[in-house]
């Protein structure tokens, strides 16, 4: 019977709480499917706490080694930890190369079970909040400065660009547009292939059916985790940065990049939005929706360095 009545309470928890299975651990309650309805009261209903959840716990499986030679010859590991499956997705042509071999090697490892499982519960919070700022930010449909209109829409609203680059790991597919999609508006053909290999292990997934993202939420929602949790380039990860895990070098510092929101706002659109001033409107409304879910966790970020208004942004 004791062991009869610690199931019934374990399953009635689950059922009002974040309560689902994950590669490490298992994330807890920091809000209810209630109040995530709450945080975004004019979502479509595209966006649901379920497919949230279960975006987290699908790719929390999954983990990523990426190792460079110089900062763009790459080769990347996807691990499934379901099976242990390793599968490397990409190897760029030059990657043997003697030349190749003879620059700077470097590798870091994204494990997408880290996602807001750090041991301190207003760390993850504060990744939440961030994360949420973003995904509201580029989503929005309503009047400036309410807040409330987050995830409303899953894609662009002019779907009339191709937004096609010239790629040779991941070529668009004739015909196919790669406008903005998902809660992070995922854009061009270089960043559905990539995500494609991470999410799936393998690229043509998204290339060959970009609308996925507006008919699957639970894919939707992890591509926005794929590029919180994935450094790009010279850039930090959003996760690693809003966590503290990311430290500026010398070089970094003097571009003015420092630790905080401001910065993940740099890696998700700084050409757009930094380094011209104070008042860029699309950069203050991110940082309008940091406090607004900053106060839905009942947290605060008093030294947060919180714009970008004096950051030089990346390239491309």
């Amino acid at each position: 019977m004791k062991n009869k009545l610690s199931t019934i309470l374990i399953l009635t928890l689950c059922l009002f709480n974040v309560c689902f299975t994950r590669a490490n651990s298992a994330v807890p309650g920091y809000f209810s499917e209630k109040e995530f309805n709450s945080f975004f009261p004019q979502r479509n209903k595209f966006y649901s706490y379920a497919s949230f959840a279960k975006a987290i716990s699908e790719i929390s499986f999954i983990k990523i080694k990426i190792e460079k030679r110089g900062d763009w010859i790459y080769k990347i590991t996807r691990t499934d930890k379901r099976n242990n499956k390793e599968t490397v997705i990409r190897q760029d042509k030059d990657w043997n190369e003697t030349w190749a071999k003879a620059k700077p090697y470097s590798i870091s490892t994204v494990d997408y079970a880290e996602f807001c499982t750090s041991k301190n519960i207003n760390v993850n919070k504060k990744e939440l909040a961030a994360l949420f700022a973003h995904i509201a930010h580029e989503t929005r449909n309503g009047i400036n400065n309410k807040y409330n209109d987050g995830l409303m829409l899953n894609h662009e609203l002019d779907t009339n660009a191709n937004y096609t680059v010239a790629n040779v790991t991941y070529p668009a597919v004739a015909g196919k547009k790669y406008y903005g999609r998902g809660p992070i508006q995922l854009s061009y053909n270089s960043n559905y292939g990539f995500a494609s290999d991470c999410i799936f292990g393998n690229k043509n997934i998204l290339l060959k059916n970009p609308d996925l993202l507006n008919t699957n939420p639970v894919t939707a929602f992890e591509t926005a985790i794929y590029f919180w949790m994935i450094p790009q380039g010279a850039k930090p990860s959003p996760h690693d940065v809003i966590t503290g895990k990311w430290k500026p070098s010398t070089a970094e510092s003097q571009k003015g990049y420092k630790p905080g929101f401001g910065m993940t706002i740099n890696i998700v659109n700084g050409a757009l939005e930094c380094n011209k001033g104070n008042d860029v409107a699309a950069m203050k409304d991110r940082i309008g929706f940091y406090q607004y879910f900053l106060k839905k966790f009942n947290l605060t970020d008093a030294n947060c360095y919180c714009d970008c208004a004096k950051m030089v942004p990346y390239p491309g």
